[in-house]
C-alpha cells in the first residue's frame, strides 16, 4: 500500500505507475485527488506482486525514495497486512469501546489493540475479558502526571494511534502536540454544532431535528480538529434529551468504527484543517 501527499504537478501518477510496472507491480486499486485551491495532490495505491521483485518491502521503499524526493512527497509504503497499533482510551461509557472490541475480536477491524487506558475502573471487566491489558489512571488532581503516564503507555506499547472512545478528558496542548495526526476522538455531536460538554441536552433545548456524531483528529482547539467521518439521525419534538443520548450512542459507535477502519486501511490523509478520505 502506497500513500502520498505532495504539491500538485504534472507527472506524479505517471511516475508512480511506471515505478510499479517496471517492478512487476499489479495495481488493484488507485485513487487520487487534486485540491486545486490548496495546490496539493493526494494518492492511495494498492498493488500486488507478479514476480519476485516486489517481495522485499525495504528494497521497494529504498528505490521509491528517488521519486519521493523528486516530487517532495510525504509518503508511506507498507505491507497491506500490517495492522496499525492502537491504544484505546475510555471513561465510563461502554458503547464505543465495546463496539471496537467486538469488531476487533471478530476480525472485521484490522487493527492491533495494544491496551485500554481509563480514568475509572468501570471498563476493566469487558477489556480483560477480551484479553487486552487495562491501565487505570485515576483522576487525582495531577493532570500532568496522568498524561505522562498515558504517554508512557503509548510509547511503551509502540502504539501508532490513540483512540478516544468516549474518554471524557480534555487533553493538554502538550500531549495533543506530541500526538498530532495520531489521536482520534468521537464527539457526540454533529460538529461544528454543540461543541464541548452536554451536547445532547443543548440540542434538546434548541429543538433540533437532526442529531449526530463526529469522528475527528484531536487538536489543541477543542472539537475543532480535521473531521474524518460524521453521521446523523432524524428526531422530532417528542424526543427527550435521554432519547437523544440513546439514539446518539448507536451513531457514535458506528462513526468511530468507520473512522478507525478507514485509518487502518490507509484511506485517511490530512489536508491542513481537513481530511481526504478515499472510500
Amino acid at each position: 500500500m502506497l500513500t502520498l501527499v505532495c504539491a500538485d504537478r504534472v507527472g506524479i501518477v505517471a511516475a508512480v505507475s511506471q515505478f510499479l510496472a517496471e517492478r512487476g507491480g499489479f495495481i488493484t486499486d488507485s485513487q487520487q485527488y487534486a485540491d486545486r485551491e490548496a495546490g496539493r495532490f493526494f494518492m492511495r495505491v494498492a498493488f500486488e506482486a507478479t514476480d519476485g521483485q516486489m517481495a522485499d518491502t525495504n528494497r521497494l521503499q529504498a528505490e521509491f525514495e528517488a521519486i519521493g524526493t523528486r516530487f517532495a512527497m510525504d509518503w508511506r509504503m507498507t505491507p497491506a497486512q500490517e495492522k496499525p497499533r492502537m491504544l484505546l482510551a475510555v471513561s465510563k461509557g461502554s458503547h464505543c469501546l465495546a463496539d471496537l472490541l467486538h469488531r476487533w475480536q471478530t476480525g472485521t477491524l484490522a487493527i492491533d489493540i495494544m491496551g485500554v487506558v481509563s480514568n475509572h475502573p468501570d471498563m476493566r471487566r469487558i477489556t480483560e475479558w477480551h484479553g487486552i491489558p487495562y491501565h487505570e489512571l485515576p483522576p487525582n488532581g495531577d493532570k500532568a502526571g496522568q498524561e505522562a503516564a498515558l504517554l508512557g503507555i503509548f510509547d511503551r506499547t509502540r502504539s501508532d494511534y490513540l483512540v478516544l472512545a468516549r474518554y471524557m478528558q480534555v487533553l493538554s496542548e502538550d500531549l495533543v502536540g506530541r500526538l498530532e495526526g495520531r489521536c482520534i476522538n468521537i464527539h457526540h455531536s454533529f460538529l461544528p454544532g454543540f461543541k464541548g460538554a452536554r451536547p445532547y441536552h443543548r440540542a434538546h433545548e434548541r429543538g433540533v431535528k437532526l442529531i449526530g456524531a463526529t469522528a475527528h483528529f484531536v487538536t489543541a482547539d477543542l472539537d475543532e480538529g480535521p473531521i474524518i467521518e460524521q453521521a446523523v439521525e432524524r428526531v422530532d419534538h417528542r424526543a427527550t434529551a435521554e432519547d437523544m443520548i440513546r439514539i446518539g450512542r448507536d451513531i457514535e459507535a458506528q462513526v468511530l468504527a468507520r473512522a478507525v477502519g478507514w485509518i487502518a486501511d490507509r484511506r485517511v490523509l490530512l489536508n491542513g484543517g481537513k481530511t481526504v478520505v478515499f472510500r
